[in-house]
């Protein structure tokens, strides 16, 4: 995952790799506005041994703010009942 030009985690499936983006949370501007700044994207390699070998990637995704909010929303605890 890439936040402001910088890796920020890495994740097996779609769903793990975005919420990453928790530990960039925008405390005052909403997601929309942070991917306007934060231009966030996915790249996508053959396996993690391709990555560590700075292989290119296979493809780069970008990601939007209703993505992250959908894998956050996904992870958030769910109040007992």
């Amino acid at each position: 995952m890439i936040w402001q030009g910088e890796a920020i985690g890495d994740g097996g499936d779609l769903g793990e790799a975005l919420e990453a983006y928790a530990a960039v949370a925008p405390e005052v501007a909403s997601w929309e506005e942070a991917c306007a700044a934060g231009a966030p994207c996915l790249r996508r390699y053959g396996s993690f041994d391709a990555f560590l070998d700075n292989a290119d990637e296979l493809e780069t995704i970008p990601v939007t703010a209703a993505m992250i909010e959908t894998a956050l929303a996904a992870i958030k605890p769910q109040p007992a009942e």
